[in-house]
Parts: C-alpha cells; sequence; structure tokens
C-alpha cells in the first residue's frame, strides 16, 4: 500500500487529535502534531520577548527557529530550539504551513487541525471531517476535565465550545471549512475505534 497524505480536520473536541495518532501508528505513518507546532512557535516568542501579536518581530524570529519531530513511546515529542504556540499572525500562520507541508512531502503523514484539508494540504488523497454536536464535545471535555481533576460545569463547556466554533469559522486567515472533496465523519454517537475503522475504511478505499 502506498503511503499518502492524511489530513483530518474539525471543531475542537471532535477527537481529531486522539484518531489522527492511532491512524498513524495502525498505519506506521508520521503524526503531525500542528497544535503542538504552534505552542513550541508561541513559547519560542515568548523566551525571545517578543509579544504574540508583534507580526514583524515573529517573521524576524523564525527563520532561527528550528523544530522538529522526536518519536517517543507511547507519545511523540516536539522538540525547538528555544520550544512552543502562537497562531493568528500571518507570518507564523506561512511560516509553518510551509513547515508542515515539507513534513508531509514524501507522504505517510497523518495531519490534523482547521485548515489541513483547505490550505495545507489540498492536494491530500484522503481528507476527513470529523464533526460532534457542540453538545457531545462539551461532554467529552468534562469527562477529561474530571478526570484531572478540574471541575467546570458542562454548560460552561458548551458556551466556551460554541465560541471557539464561531471563532474558528469566522477568522480572517485559513477559517474552519470542510475542504469540499472530504468525507464527513459525525463522531457524536461514535466510539473512538468506530471513526477510526471508519477512517481506515476510507484511507484503503482511496489507495487500492
Amino acid at each position: 500500500m502506498k503511503k499518502i497524505q492524511i489530513a483530518i480536520d474539525g471543531p475542537a473536541s471532535a477527537g481529531k487529535s486522539t484518531v489522527a495518532k492511532i491512524i498513524a501508528r495502525k498505519l506506521g505513518y508520521v503524526y503531525c502534531d500542528t497544535g503542538a507546532m504552534y505552542r513550541a512557535t508561541t513559547y519560542a516568542a515568548q523566551q525571545a520577548g517578543i509579544a504574540l501579536d508583534d507580526d514583524a518581530a515573529l517573521k524576524a524570529m523564525l527563520p532561527t527557529m528550528k523544530l522538529e519531530f522526536v518519536p517517543d513511546e507511547p507519545e511523540q515529542r516536539v522538540i525547538v530550539n528555544n520550544v512552543s504556540v502562537v497562531a493568528a499572525q500571518p507570518s507564523v500562520r506561512a511560516d509553518l504551513t510551509k513547515r508542515q507541508q515539507d513534513i508531509a512531502a514524501a507522504g505517510g503523514i497523518v495531519m490534523d487541525g482547521r485548515d489541513i484539508g483547505t490550505t495545507v494540504l489540498p492536494n491530500a488523497p484522503v481528507k476527513i471531517f470529523l464533526e460532534a454536536s457542540v453538545h457531545e464535545r462539551a461532554l467529552r471535555r468534562f469527562k477529561e476535565n474530571q478526570e484531572k481533576g478540574i471541575d467546570t460545569p458542562l454548560e460552561v463547556l458548551e458556551q466556551e465550545i460554541a465560541a471557539r466554533d464561531k471563532k474558528d469559522s469566522t477568522r480572517k486567515i485559513s477559517p474552519l471549512t470542510k475542504a469540499p472533496d472530504a468525507i464527513t465523519v459525525d463522531t457524536t454517537s461514535m466510539g473512538i475505534e468506530q471513526v477510526v475503522t471508519r477512517i481506515l475504511e476510507i484511507v484503503q478505499e482511496a489507495t487500492a
């Protein structure tokens, strides 16, 4: 089976990262955590004393920032010479988009985010758009928080996720949108393994 690019997009708490990691592991692919790249960039900027909204200063810093993914069972570490996040600045998105495209160039990559299928990997053979109801996503976040000892009311989480959806879908640079050729997988009533199985079926069809 040839190794391809797999783009997984969707709103917050739709299960993108969890599913993408499992898919990558099962296929022997690289998992590119784009969120971690932005966190790494933010940390690097903070370490350098750069304001996170100073696009010109960020643009000057980016060429000096080395960033790489290192396998580290059972997870993956992101290494950066200054270390970690930013997001809405044009220079940052342009720089990290180029890095993500370079990482994915040889195929064998699973990448998740909010603009992977539309902006980062528009020619990916497999594009998945994960979605779930606001209530279901808030419930998942609520359960995760409970396990961590964080007691945030479910209603508050629903409000936060709805607000995040609006912010992500209306931002000027690379808003959250479904690519025209992406396949929607509604995870509202699905378990993780069911979602993984469905995506693997889509990948198999694309590579047959």
